[in-house]
């Protein structure tokens, strides 16, 4: 059952982080609803600008009312990950998506409230809800590409005014994270001061609680790497976000976690392990059918450390209300 975004964030403020997943095919889409089930968490499925052109967004689309059909009792939502100001008016136009990102964050303080402002009056006269990016996380996702020397956490005080102005819904800060696998030399926490003061200055200054968003929260765990690069691959120095800062992260108003990369490092594991180990195959199938099956483990895993594990249930209960 496809739900608004602000559904999921009105039931886990303060208790829990959704797990927000991108897809890009079949595969992962079969793994995605079957680790949530697994788990009984609700998720948020994300499609990215890239994701929409690397087939065709129609593609994607069936492949996830097919899945509701599968999986009815699952509970979710359907975000546009990253999206540009014409992205976000195509799928808001659409009917089909319960919230829309909007990244402007590259822009001038004045120009991102501007394009934000744009979005959000077009989603809101839809019912949609809209995401902003206020602060740049470093890295490379896509075609989002910053560098550390213009990697900038996201200023509360600024964050306040942001909000007032744009009316965005929920706010993408930057708090520590990278986008990519190669996100910090050594072993860096989150910033949870900047979490701390943006809810405290939102409440000082009148504003409902907004909800957090945070991006580049792959945790590239090392056994993944190791396993491609015992399989012929090449990823060094990767380094990410420790899962055990997830939930304190959701105590503090983190109400979505985007997680990508790591279901990439899953792919390619299996599918190195498989064609290294099976030489004279040429089938795509057989490592399709595994990969789903370790999707939905490393999905059901990820959602425990969320805290939606075994949320599914009482959330069906409050949106019966």
């Amino acid at each position: 059952m496809i739900v608004t975004t602000a559904q999921l964030a009105k039931h886990a403020y303060g208790k829990y982080a959704v797990g927000a997943y991108n897809i890009n095919n079949l595969e992962q889409t079969a793994g995605l609803f079957r680790g949530c089930i697994d788990s009984q968490a609700p998720f948020i499925i994300q499609l990215s600008k890239g994701a929409r052109n690397y087939t065709d967004k129609r593609f994607l689309e069936g492949i996830i009312r097919a899945a509701d059909e599968i999986y009815p009792e699952a509970i979710y939502a359907v975000h546009l990950d990253h999206g540009d100001e014409e992205t976000c008016y195509d799928c808001i136009d659409s009917g089909f998506y319960s919230s829309v990102m909007i990244d402007a964050s590259h822009h001038a303080f004045d120009e991102n409230v501007a394009i934000v402002k744009r979005v959000v009056d077009r989603a809101h006269a839809k019912g949609l809800t809209v995401e902003a990016e206020l602060g740049q996380l470093g890295g490379v996702e896509e075609d989002v590409v910053v560098d550390e020397g213009n990697a900038c956490l996201t200023d509360p005080n600024q964050a306040v005014e942001f909000i007032q102005r744009t009316g965005c819904d929920s706010l993408a800060a930057a708090i520590g994270t990278s986008h990519g696998a190669f996100k910090f030399k050594g072993q860096q926490s989150l910033h949870f001061e900047v979490i701390k003061e943006i809810a405290e200055k939102v409440a000082a200054a009148g504003l409902p609680p907004i909800p957090i968003v945070m991006h580049g929260s792959s945790s590239v765990p090392q056994d993944e790497v190791r396993r491609i690069n015992a399989a012929g691959g090449k990823i060094q120095d990767s380094c990410g976000v420790n899962e055990d800062e997830y939930l304190p992260a959701a105590k503090l108003g983190v109400t979505k976690i985007n997680i990508d990369t790591d279901g990439r490092l899953v792919w390619t594991r299996v599918h190195r392990e498989y064609f290294r180990d099976n030489p004279a195959q040429f089938d795509f199938r057989p490592p399709g059918k595994i990969f789903i099956d370790e999707y939905a483990k490393f999905i059901a895993h990820k959602n425990g450390k969320l805290g939606s594990a075994g949320q599914l249930s009482s959330l069906r209960a409050a949106l019966s209300k």
